[in-house]
C-alpha cells in the first residue's frame, strides 16, 4: 500500500490539497494519507496528524516561532521513523515546507511541492534549496516553467487552481436579499485579512476609510469579510463599533456581486480580478519586515493581478500610502470615473487569459499518481 503524507500551512493550502487528495483517493482508494491540514483534508479522506491552527498564525513572536519549531520537529521525526510515505506533499507554505524538505533529504522519500514558493517574486536564492531538496515541482503561474528548467528542476505546469475552481458569480438579487442589501445602491465590501496581525495593521484603517466614504457618499453600503478561518472571537476583538454588515464564510460570493472592493493583498486580489471587480490593495505591517522586504524583493509590485499582466491594473496603497485619505480617494474614483473604472474592469480580463484552463487539482493528482507508479515499477 503507498502512502502520502501532505502538509499544508493555512486554509487555502488546505482547499488546494484536499482537491488533489480527492482525486486521487478516487482513482487509488487503496493510497493511504495523513497530513497537516484542515477540514477539506480531513474531508478528502486524509487522516490529520494534526490540524494548521498554529501554522496559520503570523508574526516574529517567539511563540509563534517556538510553535513552528517544535510542530516542524515532531512531523519530520514522526515521518521518518513512524509513517515512513513514499511521497510527501508539499502545499504552498513555503518556509516551513523547505525546511521540512531539507530534513527529509537522502531519506529515500519522494518530495514533491505544490504551489511552490514565489522565487520571481522575493529571495530569489530559495530556488537552489528547491533544487536541492525538492524532487518535481507542481507549479501554477506559466512563467514559472522556464525559470524552474533553467536550472534543471522537474517541473510540471498545472495552472491555477482558481482558475477552474472559482464558484460563478453569485447571483446579485438574490445574495442581496439574504443579507438585507439594498440593489438600487452600490455595495463596497471591505477585505481586512485572514490573519490576526493583518487584522491588527490594517482593520482600523479600512473602518475609518469606510466610514469616511460613507459620510461622503451617504448611497453607499459596505461590507466587512469574516475570513472562515478566524475565530469570532479574534474577529470581534478588531473589528468592533462598526454599524456595517458582517458576512462570514461568504468571501467568493461577496468579491463577485461588490461594486468595489477595500482588500489586504494575498490570493483574494486574484479571485477578485478572476470576477472582474474592481479593487484596491492596502498593505502595511512593521517597519522593520518592511524594509528586509524591499532588501529582498525582485519585482515592484505586490498584488497578483498586477504581477501577472504586468500593468499597474490595481491600485496598491502600501505602507506610507496606506492612508485614509489614498484608500477613499482611489475607491471614489473606481466607483464615480465611469470611463477609468471601465477600463479597470476590461484590463482584469486580462488575467484570466493569461492563465491557463487547466484544472490544476487534476494535474497535480496525475503527476502525484505517476510518480507513485513509476516507483513501484
Amino acid at each position: 500500500m503507498k502512502k502520502i503524507f501532505v502538509i499544508t500551512g493555512e486554509y487555502s493550502g488546505d482547499i488546494h490539497a484536499g482537491k488533489v487528495i480527492e482525486i486521487i483517493k478516487s482513482q487509488n482508494p487503496d493510497i493511504e494519507v495523513q497530513g497537516i491540514g484542515g477540514e477539506n483534508l480531513k474531508s478528502a479522506g486524509a487522516t490529520l496528524f494534526c490540524d494548521h491552527s498554529k501554522m496559520s498564525a503570523f508574526g516574529l513572536s517567539l511563540k509563534i516561532i517556538l510553535d513552528h519549531l517544535c510542530l516542524e520537529n515532531d512531523v519530520c521525526e514522526y515521518i521518518l521513523d513512524e509513517y515512513k510515505p513514499d511521497l510527501v506533499l508539499l502545499v504552498d507554505y513555503g518556509a516551513f515546507n523547505l525546511r521540512v524538505a531539507k530534513k527529509l533529504a537522502n531519506s529515500g522519500i519522494k518530495v514533491v511541492h505544490y504551489i511552490p514558493p514565489q522565487v520571481w517574486a522575493s529571495r530569489k536564492w530559495r530556488i537552489n534549496k528547491i533544487k536541492k531538496y525538492v524532487d518535481k515541482v507542481l507549479c501554477i503561474f506559466p512563467f514559472e516553467v522556464d525559470m524552474y528548467k533553467s536550472v534543471g528542476i522537474d517541473v510540471h505546469y498545472c495552472g491555477h487552481p482558481l482558475v477552474c475552481q472559482l464558484p460563478e458569480k453569485a447571483d446579485r438579487t438574490a445574495f442581496f436579499e439574504k443579507h438585507g442589501l439594498d440593489t438600487n445602491r452600490p455595495l463596497v465590501s471591505v477585505f481586512p485579512g485572514s490573519r490576526p496581525l493583518e487584522l491588527h495593521f490594517f482593520a482600523s484603517t479600512f473602518l475609518k476609510s469606510a466610514k469616511r466614504l460613507q459620510k461622503l457618499h451617504p448611497e453607499l453600503q459596505f461590507c466587512i469579510s469574516h475570513a472562515p478561518n478566524l475565530t469570532d472571537k479574534i474577529f470581534d476583538k478588531y473589528i468592533k463599533d462598526t454599524d456595517f454588515k458582517v458576512i462570514k464564510g461568504e468571501n467568493q460570493a461577496l468579491l463577485s456581486v461588490s461594486d468595489s472592493l477595500i482588500l489586504a493583498s494575498g490570493t483574494v486580489a486574484l479571485e477578485a480580478a478572476l470576477y472582474q471587480t474592481p479593487m484596491i490593495i492596502g498593505y502595511k505591517g512593521p517597519w522593520l519586515l518592511y524594509l528586509i522586504y524591499l532588501l529582498v524583493r525582485c519585482i515592484k509590485n505586490v498584488s497578483l493581478p498586477n504581477i501577472i499582466t504586468g500593468k499597474n491594473i490595481v491600485p496598491e496603497l502600501i505602507q506610507a500610502k496606506f492612508t485614509i485619505d489614498n484608500i477613499t480617494y482611489e475607491t471614489e474614483r473606481l466607483l464615480y470615473d465611469k470611463p477609468y473604472r471601465e477600463q479597470t474592469i476590461n484590463a482584469l480580463g486580462e488575467v484570466k487569459t493569461l492563465l491557463s484552463d487547466k484544472y490544476s487539482a487534476n494535474e497535480a493528482a496525475n503527476a502525484i499518481i505517476t510518480m507513485l507508479t513509476q516507483d513501484k515499477e
